[in-house]
């Protein structure tokens, strides 16, 4: 080793965050707005009820609706609507069709009010959950390679905290330095501020979005325990209850649900129930499982079984062992559904902090090299391709997000396949600002799309108020935060996209330290020589 060990290090932390940079950023962008996923997906579907039922009334218009229109299916599957989802959303498995019949759907589905039991007409969306996939499946790519692209990712990602954490030799100095107007210094005080001030939170779930997806990255231990069964194993590492048993071919009456879930109220004191699925409805071998919402960090939750014609408790899930909670809590501390508002807000935060930090860093890298291709006379290929790629990353992926919210609002209600073009939408408009950025890697190519994405985003707010009934005059008043705070949020970014627009447009480059000394000596005034002779 030529160099020293901590000059070693600072090589590995550049170059690990930057041949990843861009694709981190995408990653970080989506998991950061997942935080979020419910109360961005209730706000893309603005037809959906704004009432709040309670869990028993739920359970009673779910079973309402399911026997109405879905009384000869195989199975039921329900969840809940809880403070932060207002309506029940459902889906069942259709049984074969019979003999000569057209063919029919393998499953249906439904988003039905809880206090009324009718379905909603609510427009087509994926939602929050393209948003949550985008940040682990990517899009257009099989979703294997998609996730050890990812996972690859991830680990280049601990690397880069890892060494970054060794190179720095006053980590804690950096915690509260920043120079704002220095050129390089500045940026390099942004990456290390962005970077310190959420350590703990990045290397949290840099760590645990690679564990999430350990058993895909290494499968043998699994195929040696469990040869040509691997769902037994999800299914006893999740702790699940064991399958239901086939349908008894006889016909016979359900005990009402709200009955069975009074029950699994007693049972469980306390407890939030998110989930209720129902095997062989209207059979003699009908049962119940309920399934509580998470409230732990551990993302393992129990579940309970009752026989849906007698009552009787038949199974509760057993308790998790050891191997099994631990990877439950790894799991539920890089989800954060047991998050309260404060706590999730926080985790946003330090998402929004991530992304300054894997941005910052991209940049840091340009203006560190810029300086050797301008003494050189030439601005070289790879600086070109790192700015065209930091412009079409760092400034193009907020015009894409605000566009796939925009394309919520503006497509067509009915159109065939909406959610699909709500998510091409999306990538038309990266794809646009990233040509963009090679065609014109500069400065103005930087503050032209942060203003874009700026009028974009904070222009959210007034489309939703021209096309639905749930913007700020509304929900502000009544008190629906979920609703506005996904207007309030993307209004702050359009805000902070602007500032940052304004910034770059106005910025200079400081000037150097020789070319300043020159300045003051030539604006000196000249000292008189007297002439020889003349003296004292």
């Amino acid at each position: 080793m030529k160099q020293g060990f901590r000059q070693s290090m600072a090589w590995l932390h550049t170059w690990t965050g930057l041949l990843v940079g861009w694709v981190l950023l995408l990653i970080f962008m989506g998991g950061t707005s997942s935080y979020y996923k419910q109360e961005i997906s209730r706000w893309m579907r603005p037809e959906l009820p704004i009432t709040q039922v309670d869990t028993t009334t739920a359970v009673a218009s779910a079973e309402r609706y399911l026997q109405h229109n879905a009384g000869d299916a195989l199975s039921w599957n329900v969840t809940l609507p809880d403070a932060r989802t207002q309506a029940i959303e459902m889906y069942w498995m259709n049984p074969p069709a019979p003999e000569g019949a057209p063919a029919r759907r393998a499953y249906g589905q439904a988003t039905v009010d809880p206090g009324t039991g009718e379905e909603v007409a609510a427009r087509e969306t994926r939602g929050g959950e393209f948003l949550y996939r985008l940040h682990f499946d990517l899009h257009y790519i099989p979703v294997v390679w998609a996730r050890y692209i990812v996972g690859f990712c991830a680990m280049f990602m601990l690397v880069a905290i890892i060494t970054g954490v060794i190179t720095h030799k006053k980590i804690f100095k950096d915690f509260f330095t920043f120079r704002p107007g220095k050129g390089q210094r500045s940026w390099l005080d942004f990456h290390n501020v962005s970077a310190v001030l959420a350590l703990p939170y990045h290397a949290m779930i840099t760590y645990t979005g690679i564990v999430t997806l350990v058993f895909m990255y290494l499968p043998w231990a699994i195929d040696a325990r469990y040869p040509g069964n691997e769902m037994q194993y999800y299914a006893e590492a999740a702790n699940r209850i064991s399958d239901s048993g086939p349908a008894a071919g006889k016909p016979a009456t359900m005990r009402p649900l709200k009955e069975l879930l009074a029950r699994a109220n007693a049972e469980w004191p306390g407890v939030d129930i998110g989930t209720m699925s129902v095997a062989n409805p209207g059979d003699a071998n009908a049962t119940v499982d309920f399934g509580v919402r998470p409230s732990s960090i551990s993302n393992i939750a129990p579940s309970l079984r009752y026989d849906a014609v007698t009552g009787r408790l038949l199974e509760r899930s057993p308790p998790p062992g050891g191997a099994t909670q631990t990877y439950g809590t790894l799991y539920g501390l890089h989800m954060a559904r047991f998050a309260d508002p404060a706590l999730r807000l926080l985790f946003f935060g330090c998402g929004l902090l991530g992304c300054l930090m894997v941005a910052s860093g991209a940049v840091l890298w340009a203006q560190k090299e810029r300086p050797k291709h301008l003494k050189a006379g030439r601005i070289g290929f790879g600086l070109r391709l790192v700015d065209a790629l930091n412009i079409g990353a760092v400034a193009g992926l907020p015009i894409a997000f605000a566009a796939y919210f925009w394309g919520n609002r503006l497509l067509p209600v009915g159109i065939e396949g909406r959610a699909n073009l709500e998510q091409n939408v999306f990538f038309w408009a990266w794809g646009v600002a990233m040509l963009a950025a090679f065609a014109w890697p500069k400065r103005s190519m930087w503050w032209a799309q942060l203003y874009v994405g700026a009028v974009m985003f904070a222009g959210i707010p007034l489309v939703n108020a021209l096309t639905t009934g749930i913007h700020l005059g509304v929900t502000l008043p009544a008190g629906l935060w979920s609703l506005a705070g996904v207007d309030l949020v993307c209004l702050a970014l359009g805000i902070c996209l602007a500032v940052a627009a304004r910034r770059v447009q106005r910025w200079q480059p400081p000037v150097p330290a020789s070319q300043r000394k020159a300045r003051v000596q030539a604006a000196a005034p000249a000292i008189a020589t007297p002439p020889v002779g003349e003296g004292a």
